[in-house]
């Protein structure tokens, strides 16, 4: 019904209500089509584990964000235990396997990281080679985006002055986020998140970062090994004997020395 003035009454509660009322304002997504080349959303990934073995030890805490790149802003995140008998690595994450028995959600906390990651471009975390294992094992599920990882595939800039394999805890620092706890894993993603919400360059450290890449050997002799450790190769790992990064054809055509792929099936690569 209406009053005389020509607004609208609302019958439960009275008030007048504008017939021609704005709709309220629905913030739209970027027009761009993202893609694993061009991400417009991450997913920020850090897990705990009872050790390092998956085939021995298990997963028992993910830790999650959602964020958007052209935003340069958090849209959801989660962390979550997942129960096990014991945790060898307590001393190190500090999580009782007991606590991890408490009762909790971590079922339905199952089903809203699969929400996330069906929103998620491109898998982001520290040291991406040993979180990634562990998904599609017990009771966490398969991913199947892109991963990329912040250790080793994003070219930091000079000017942050960090190692070329730089910690979180290097990581954040040098980005001016304090510090203030370690070895938990939303922790960990909320640092990564912080640096990213201030990388004005965000969007191209993620493309190189997406080149592809494969393992390389630096041809270096022994009084120059210096060359290769400063340039990021790590010795006897994970080849036996030899100076090895992971880099793309471009990062490797610009290498101040030789470089050679190397056969990942051959016996002097490490299990």
């Amino acid at each position: 019904m209406q009053d005389s003035s020509g607004d609208q009454l609302d019958l439960l509660g009275g008030l007048p209500t504008p017939v021609n009322s704005p709709k309220p304002f629905v913030a739209q997504p970027p027009a761009r089509q993202p893609s694993a080349v061009d991400p417009a959303t991450l997913l920020i990934l850090d897990t705990e584990t009872t050790g390092l073995e998956p085939d021995r030890d298990q997963c028992l805490e993910v830790g999650a964000i959602l964020f958007s790149v052209p935003a340069r802003a958090v849209l959801a995140q989660q962390s979550f235990l997942l129960p096990v008998e014991s945790n060898a690595a307590e001393r190190i994450n500090r999580i009782p396997a007991a606590v991890s028995c408490f009762p909790q959600p971590w079922r339905q906390a199952i089903e809203y990281f699969n929400a996330l990651l069906a929103h998620a471009d491109v898998l982001v975390a520290h040291n991406a080679a040993f979180d990634r294992q562990w998904f599609g094992r017990g009771p966490l599920p398969a991913v199947h985006q892109p991963w990329l990882c912040s250790m080793d595939d994003i070219r930091w800039p000079p000017d942050r002055q960090l190692r070329s394999r730089p910690s979180v805890r290097d990581l954040a620092l040098a980005y001016e986020i304090p510090v203030w706890a370690a070895h938990r894993a939303l922790t960990d993603c909320i640092y990564l998140a912080e640096v990213f919400s201030r990388c004005e360059d965000l969007e191209a450290l993620l493309r190189i970062g997406l080149e592809p890449r494969r393992l390389m050997r630096a041809r270096v002799s022994y009084d120059d090994r210096n060359l290769a450790r400063d340039a990021g190769f790590r010795w006897n790992d994970p080849v036996k004997g030899a100076w090895t990064r992971r880099l793309s054809d471009r990062e490797a055509s610009e290498m101040p020395f030789s470089v050679v792929p190397i056969d990942l099936t051959s016996d002097e690569v490490k299990g």
